[in-house]
């Protein structure tokens, strides 16, 4: 990195100044103009990238949110990772403020995220809250889970995950999107199905396989607290004597 701003941002970061580092380079677009700063996010490291990034919202505008490119946060997308925030809502929170910024094309920029390693699982964090609905709307083309006895409106599908692709996906109509515009897992779901179908069988793939993990996982926790001897679990059961801590001989100690 050969720009001063550039510089001065990493350093900023590695102080734990996210606020300065995002402002170092809001004043590099400023001086120079937007272009300067795309082009210099080239040379900036991903992972710092990502730091600036992941702290800002749409309740919080980033000069870098708004001009980081599909392929530029890409890159950075992956590494959220690193972070182990198992609720991922700092992953969603990010795409969202990104991929639906004014004039962006949502679908462009979750293709990038797909062509770079570790990009499903990204998008698989994305969604993994929301497992079942997207099941449902895969099959049935809507998220209501109540509203698939109306025939008239949905039908179940044959589970082809496999031969899903854009050939044989029909495309949406603009009332579908529209329906779907969240800003958020239902339209990035919506932009998938039928913009990528080929992403979104793979995610899809990957979630199914999740879930599969996660009721084996708890079935066999299960299967153990069966096997456990009679009254273990039980906390109304009085503890044995020789058990039981001596509080007195504690209280003693703790008045010498």
């Amino acid at each position: 990195m050969s720009l001063p701003a550039l510089v001065q941002a990493q350093k900023l970061i590695k102080s734990g100044d996210i606020v300065g580092a995002e402002h170092a380079l809001a004043t590099l677009a400023e001086t120079e103009g937007d272009n300067a700063l795309v082009v210099a996010l080239d040379q900036f490291p991903p992972k710092d990238l990502l730091a600036i990034i992941r702290e800002y919202d749409s309740s919080r505008e980033s000069m870098v949110n708004l001009l980081v490119t599909p392929e530029q946060f890409a890159k950075a997308v992956v590494l959220e990772k690193r972070y182990a925030d198992l609720s991922h809502e700092q992953l969603r929170g990010m795409i969202n403020s990104v991929i639906f910024r004014q004039g962006a094309d949502p679908g462009e920029f979750l293709y990038a995220i797909s062509e770079v390693e570790g990009g499903y699982e990204a998008l698989a964090d994305y969604l993994s809250e929301r497992t079942e609905r997207i099941e449902f709307f895969y099959r049935y083309a809507t998220f209501d889970l109540f509203e698939y006895s109306d025939e008239v409106k949905t039908q179940a599908i044959d589970d082809d995950l496999l031969n899903l692709t854009r050939d044989s996906e029909a495309q949406s109509s603009p009332l579908d999107m529209v329906n779907f515009e969240d800003h958020d897992w239902m339209e990035v779901t919506m932009i998938l199905r039928y913009q990528h179908p080929d992403i979104f069988r793979e995610v899809l793939l990957k979630l199914r396989a999740r879930l599969k993990k996660e009721i084996a996982e708890h079935e066999a926790f299960m299967e153990s607290v069966d096997e456990l001897p009679e009254g273990v679990l039980d906390n109304d059961k009085p503890m044995p004597a020789q058990e039981r801590p001596d509080f007195e001989g504690l209280q003693e100690e703790s008045a010498l």
